[in-house]
């Protein structure tokens, strides 16, 4: 079924089975449907992807996402999603505006709501424009490779992360997935790119979809560097509650993208991170994510 955006059938693995993911049915009437959930050993369903999916099945009901893209999304979590199940997304049309449209879409399983959000589309327009300068950094090129690391580790998590991670990811301040960090700050640096190209031809709103999606990966990481833990701690629970993007420029996956993240406060179980995002030394996204981050060593 043709579709008003345009998600390709496949590319190279492991980005193909977002993308294949991404590929909603059209049941109508603004509902659509996720019939394969990208695989977790948590058997839970990964946020990023609700993310995603939600932005592709909110942008399917404007007219031309590359003329309007996505400009920002609210959403919030409600409950764990089964990697077993498909999941229905319903869109409300909420405003068609001459500038600005807005969506509701609810995503659920088995009937229960497991996740909504509000998005926002502007039609490109003229206006003001500045934004932060990025952050100097060592680049990307010689930073060690969360492929590389994955592939190295003898570790059922670390061998489905190395066939299953559509992203490569490199850590400015050093990785925390087997150890904790070699210093506890509650700020981090990031260069992440897809691990393969993006096809041609996808509009912008696809390209902001899988940015959602792979900063979901380490949105939470400040609040553990804060407190000198790794994914690796005993005890660790961790969550998304609520999240936020502003998109402002756009923005290709597949090339580096550099995320500042910070985490200005952490309590009763809860963490928030503040982020922004450079590509090629433009701000071209920012974002806010609240998780919950529990754990033994946290008091």
């Amino acid at each position: 079924m043709d579709k008003k955006i345009y998600v390709p059938a496949s590319t190279t693995e492991p980005l193909a089975s977002l993308l294949n993911t991404l590929r909603l049915e059209r049941l109508g009437d603004g509902h659509y449907r996720g019939n394969d959930n990208l695989p977790q050993l948590s058997k839970r369903v990964y946020g990023g992807q609700v993310l995603a999916q939600a932005v592709v099945a909110a942008a399917d009901t404007i007219d031309n996402c590359d003329e309007r893209p996505i400009h920002s999304k609210t959403a919030a979590f409600l409950a764990p999603g089964d990697v077993d199940k498909p999941i229905d997304f319903e869109v409300e049309v909420i405003n068609d505006g001459r500038s600005f449209a807005t969506r509701l879409v609810h995503a659920r399983q088995e009937g229960r709501i497991i996740f909504t959000a509000r998005d926002s589309f502007q039609l490109r327009q003229p206006g003001f424009d500045h934004a932060d300068a990025a952050p100097d950094t060592p680049g990307p090129d010689n930073l060690p490779s969360s492929v590389d690391l994955f592939a190295s580790v003898d570790h059922p998590a670390a061998r489905f992360m190395s066939s299953t991670n559509a992203l490569d990811m490199r850590h400015v301040e050093g990785q925390i997935y087997l150890r904790p960090p070699a210093e506890a700050r509650p700020t981090t640096h990031i260069w992440f790119k897809t691990r393969s190209p993006m096809p041609e031809g996808v509009c912008q709103t696809l390209s902001r979809a899988v940015l959602a999606y792979a900063a979901d990966q380490f949105m939470l990481e400040p609040i553990l560097h804060a407190h000198g833990l790794s994914w690796m701690s005993p005890g660790l629970s961790a969550a998304t509650l609520d999240h936020t993007t502003w998109w402002h420029r756009d923005v290709d996956p597949s090339s580096w993208i550099l995320a500042e993240l910070h985490s200005p406060s952490a309590q009763g179980g809860r963490g928030l991170t503040l982020a922004k995002f450079f590509q090629d030394g433009r701000l071209v996204a920012t974002m806010a994510q609240e998780g919950m981050v529990r754990s033994p060593e946290m008091k």
